[in-house]
């Protein structure tokens, strides 16, 4: 960009800024090709011997997914760091990590319903969209849950429905679901997800109070659940009906 004197006392504070951003990049962000980044996430934080992900369908998606469109502008910069993120209304993007661990401890198939509880900035529901038929995610902070939305359908995830409301309760119309994962944890597995799995279906949910959680996968057989701890895991809590509930 070529500066000439016109006269005037001097550039408008504008025009600096214009230049500055020609230049310089409006932030960190504009100096990060994210495609390099991305595929710098796989190979070093999800294909690496000690991380162990290993299914190829979840780590060809995990390297599609734009993470740094689900995330706040001032963050973007860090979209591809190994940690989770805050997204605003003390809640969370999960680590890069944790989504595909749970992603594929989920074994998800091409033709199943899945029904996702916290959707949050909607990033885990876009790499479950690249994996299953139809992804049903809820969100209880309606702000977020506005959010995420947008951005899901700004960026063609077709087959994501999201909505506002109480996750305890999943999404009864819906049901059943091939597969269930919560990414908020209660103090015990809600019943009415467990209600709402399909015979043979599976669910992957963090359980516990905050710094004593474990997330765990369950089956569903003979209508009965079967389950197993696999992670010593940190999610936000969950809110809603999982405070009124009384336990068994």
């Amino acid at each position: 960009m070529r500066i000439t004197h016109t006269g005037s006392v001097g550039l408008s504070l504008a025009l600096w800024a214009g230049c500055l951003a020609t230049f310089c990049g409006n932030s960190r962000a504009d100096e990060i090709d994210f495609t390099v980044a991305r595929e710098r996430m796989v190979k070093q934080q999800l294909a690496a011997p000690d991380r162990g992900i290993t299914d190829p369908t979840v780590l060809a998606v995990m390297g599609k997914v734009p993470r740094h469109e689900f995330v706040p502008p001032s963050l973007r910069h860090r979209a591809y760091e190994d940690n989770p993120l805050p997204i605003g209304s003390d809640q969370t993007i999960s680590q890069p990590f944790m989504v595909a661990f749970m992603t594929e401890k989920l074994k998800p198939q091409p033709t199943d319903k899945v029904l996702e509880v916290g959707t949050g900035s909607g990033y885990q529901a876009a790499v479950l969209a690249g994996l299953v038929k139809t992804v049903y995610s809820i969100e209880i902070v309606e702000p977020l849950a506005r959010r995420a939305e947008q951005d899901l359908k700004r960026l063609g995830y077709s087959n994501v429905i999201t909505r506002a409301g109480d996750g305890y309760k999943g999404w009864q119309e819906a049901a059943p679901f091939d597969a269930v994962i919560v990414t908020c944890a209660p103090d015990r597995i809600p019943q009415p997800l467990v209600d709402q799995l399909k015979e043979g279906g599976r669910m992957i949910i963090p359980v516990g109070p905050t710094g004593d959680q474990k997330l765990y996968m369950l089956h569903k057989k003979n209508g009965k659940i079967e389950q197993r701890a696999v992670l010593p895991v940190r999610f936000v809590p969950m809110t809603g009906s999982i405070r009124d509930a009384k336990k068994p």
